[in-house]
């Protein structure tokens, strides 16, 4: 497996973890519609939760929530949107981004919470 690859799978079993130590409990992971993954689905209390993962070895020449660009939230949307349809959910949701920076052997995550208002127009 390419290293970037393993550094994403760490990064999202990192924020799933961190999720749930707050009292997250995660539906799916790794979602597909289409072209859009959404990383994690999870519920926050009643708020059902559509979380974006970035991480990155480190974060000198920009942060990871920076990547999550126009063309990603959309993507993002439309899944979400299909989600939502799958289950019947009809109330509460939130867009957040886990930034996950590794430092050596050590790592931190920023949590965005209701990191982007969903936008469905192109």
């Amino acid at each position: 497996m390419a290293k970037h690859n393993e550094i994403g799978q760490f990064g999202e079993q990192a924020a799933a973890d961190f999720l749930e130590q707050k009292g997250y409990t995660i539906l799916d992971r790794n979602w597909r519609h289409g072209r859009a993954e959404i990383d994690i689905v999870a519920m926050d209390k009643v708020t059902l939760v559509f979380a974006e993962v970035k991480t990155r070895s480190n974060d000198l020449f920009q942060r990871p929530e920076s990547a999550v660009d126009e063309r990603k939230r959309r993507l993002l949307t439309r899944a979400a949107v299909a989600y939502m349809r799958k289950i019947g959910h009809e109330w509460a949701i939130r867009f957040d981004i886990l930034a996950v920076i590794l430092r050596g052997p050590d790592f931190y995550i920023d949590h965005f919470e209701d990191a982007f208002f969903p936008q469905l127009a192109d």
